[in-house]
């Protein structure tokens, strides 16, 4: 009997000892037999690997991480081939699940974890559209330029000044709406860092406090400070 509790108090000391992680992101890659995925994040403007795992045979796969608060993380897959894709997508603590093919990684990618990633979702949607008008925009100015049409070309160049600031609208507009969400200060660092101090500022006054006591939004205050700082 003191054998088998000994034994007993064993197994729940070593499966105490077992510490869940703070992040677990998991999924399968249809049609990967052979690869390695990898699991990054941005650490002092560096992009580093917190976890990896080799792919033989199996497509599911499992990755982990320590994470003090909702952040950006990248999955990588290296198919023995020249370019790396990745996968952007924003975790917070608890478990993260991504399925997509190895013929199209990031374009077939379904992600469903945070609520964060939910907002960074719906922001991405709207830029994508901005994304497309600029691109129109530069195929009509290489066009123009050919055609050595300069009055054409003057409008082009307003119309994309246009994009870009109702781009920067948008964003503070979204950021500002979405104050209580981790995702609104990362899009004031990444998407318009070179606004008017005075937009970054109105997005940092208004984010809650759980988020300004965040990752991204304790560096949104370091930013603005520097910026303010700088001016004087």
């Amino acid at each position: 009997m003191k054998n088998f509790l000994l034994l007993v108090l064993m197994v729940f000391i070593v499966s105490c000892s077992k510490e869940t992680p703070d992040l677990i992101v998991k999924g399968t890659i249809k049609g990967l037999k052979k690869g390695i995925i990898y699991l990054k994040k941005e650490q002092d403007t560096a992009i580093v690997t917190v976890d990896s795992v080799i792919i033989n045979g199996q497509p599911d796969f499992e990755l982990h991480s320590k994470i003090e608060s909702p952040e950006m993380f990248f999955l990588y897959l290296d198919k023995n081939s020249s370019e790396d894709d990745r996968i952007p997508f924003f975790a917070d603590k608890g478990i993260t699940e991504i399925n997509t093919s190895m013929k199209n990684f990031v374009h077939d990618a379904k992600i469903n974890g945070s609520e964060q990633q939910k907002v960074w979702e719906k922001y991405r949607l709207m830029a994508a559209k901005f994304n497309e008008k600029n691109l129109d925009l530069i195929k009509e100015d290489l066009e123009s330029q050919q055609a050595g049409d300069t009055s054409k070309i003057s409008r082009i160049q307003k119309d994309y000044d246009n994009n870009l600031k109702r781009r920067y609208l948008y964003t503070v507009n979204f950021a500002i709406n979405n104050k209580d969400s981790e995702v609104a200060p990362y899009l004031a660092l990444t998407e318009i860092y070179n606004a008017k101090i005075n937009l970054l500022d109105t997005i940092n006054k208004s984010l809650t406090p759980e988020v300004k006591a965040s990752k991204y939004g304790k560096e949104l205050q370091k930013f603005v400070d520097q910026i303010k700082l700088e001016e004087n």
